[in-house]
């Protein structure tokens, strides 16, 4: 139902305009069709005024008159008609030029409002930006979701190097990006523009609807998969086997493949069950049971030097991952309003940046 919002919309305008010309017949048969489509309030509190008294707007000042944003009905002594209420769901007027905008686009660096050499910092400001701008449960225009779909779409392509190389290389060929026909199939973002913005973001947006952004090839192959009938156990077979062989493959690969004398993390599987301290930064790691006997003297001080780097290099990768994800709450917390949102992210923990600062001490002490 969602996906005929726009549709609706249409029709309500269509119906707006028709009362305005004294043509209730006409406006109700839209309006009747718009319900069908996506009930809204707007369009029953307008069946309603025509079935009971033939509503027609006065004076052009009514308030579904078809502009864009908060709607108010001007006050009228000698109207008994009960007053209509404004959508659920409104809009501004910027809104609606905004995905206007986007639409009109020909190209992804258009939409993402960047220049053609622009760097991957800049193309993670603006997507940022319009994310935030055109999300659906942010903005309610007609297209929004879509211009939220090209946002995504435009930003996971030219995020990619090697997908933005190919992109550019198109040149004059380059089709318009807000649509869906197969000469597209090759710049098709291979994520959902909500996984996106989830991963983007840090994740935890309050979406609503978020079943309506999913990828449309990923819709297509959900329905072909239960409208698919089951096939014999042979064929079943011929399906998983390169999944055995590459498993098989794998399993050999490791066996012939010598194994690391050191493990960060206890692993009994795979044989580090004796727990071992660096003799400088007393850093955790599991060895073998003849760890000792193999390794000894300058060989130890290499190997843990090698352990003590290791170490840091998964700290400063988990600090980074952690302040992103701070950073990231904090940041929709003060775009959206939320407070419960801005104290959560600051009494979110970075555990590895605090260990990290820790070692670093050790080294200036």
């Amino acid at each position: 139902m969602e996906v005929n919002r726009d549709e609706a919309e249409r029709c309500i305008d269509i119906a707006t305009a028709a009362l305005s010309n004294e043509q209730p017949e006409k406006a109700q048969r839209f309006l009747e069709k718009a319900q069908r489509l996506f009930p809204t309030e707007k369009a029953k509190v307008l069946l309603e005024m025509i079935a009971k008294n033939g509503f027609t707007p006065r004076g052009g000042h009514s308030d579904f008159n078809g502009q864009s944003g908060p709607r108010q009905r001007q006050p009228n002594n000698d109207d008994t008609r009960p007053e209509a209420k404004p959508s659920e769901k409104s809009y501004t007027a910027d809104q609606l030029d905004s995905v206007r905008r986007i639409k009109q686009c020909k190209d992804f660096y258009q939409i993402l409002g960047v220049q053609a050499d622009a760097s991957e910092d800049e193309l993670k400001r603006s997507y940022r930006k319009l994310a935030l701008k055109f999300h659906p449960d942010k903005n309610h225009a007609p297209g929004a979701t879509e211009a939220f779909k090209a946002i995504g779409n435009a930003y996971a392509v030219l995020s990619n190097a090697s997908k933005r190389q190919q992109y550019d290389q198109c040149g004059e060929e380059k089709k318009n990006p807000s649509s869906n026909g197969p000469e597209n199939e090759n710049f098709e973002a291979d994520i959902s523009p909500e996984d996106l913005f989830n991963m983007f973001f840090g994740g935890g947006y309050p979406s609503s609807s978020a079943s309506m952004y999913a990828n449309g090839r990923m819709r297509n192959q959900r329905r072909d998969r239960r409208e698919r009938p089951r096939e014999g156990g042979f064929a079943l077979f011929v399906q998983v086997m390169p999944i055995l062989i590459l498993v098989i493959v794998s399993a050999l690969s490791q066996i012939m493949v010598n194994s690391p004398p050191y493990s960060l993390s206890y692993r009994p599987s795979a044989g580090y069950t004796q727990k071992r301290l660096t003799m400088s930064l007393k850093v955790p790691y599991y060895v073998g049971e003849h760890f000792s006997r193999e390794i000894t003297g300058l060989n130890l001080k290499n190997l843990e030097r090698t352990v003590e780097d290791d170490f840091i290099s998964n700290l400063r990768n988990n600090c980074w991952k952690e302040k992103q994800q701070k950073e990231g709450m904090l940041y929709r917390a003060r775009y959206f309003g939320d407070n419960d949102l801005y104290q959560r992210a600051q009494r979110a923990r970075t555990p590895s940046c605090a260990k990290l600062s820790e070692i670093t001490a050790t080294f200036h002490g």
